[in-house]
């Protein structure tokens, strides 16, 4: 993600279950993404638009979607 141009806020790790949360964002677009072994392939994501609502997100393809939406609302 960092290379993509997201900054990492803060990044956490429960040591009892060793489930990593990092918190990312971009001009008005927060996301969380949460995994377990720093394994990628099953990470969960929580996104936030530009207004603070929560967004539905599955997949890295829903986070793209979702991601470019936001950006084209801004002005």
């Amino acid at each position: 993600m960092d290379s993509v141009g997201f900054r990492l806020n803060t990044s956490q790790t429960n040591s009892k279950n060793n489930v990593t949360t990092n918190h990312y964002f971009f001009e008005t677009f927060n996301f969380f993404e949460k995994a377990k072994n720093n394994d990628a392939k099953h990470a969960q994501f929580l996104c936030f638009d530009m207004y603070g609502e929560k967004m539905n997100v599955r997949s890295l393809l829903d986070l793209q979607a979702a991601f470019f939406e936001n950006i084209s609302q801004l002005k």
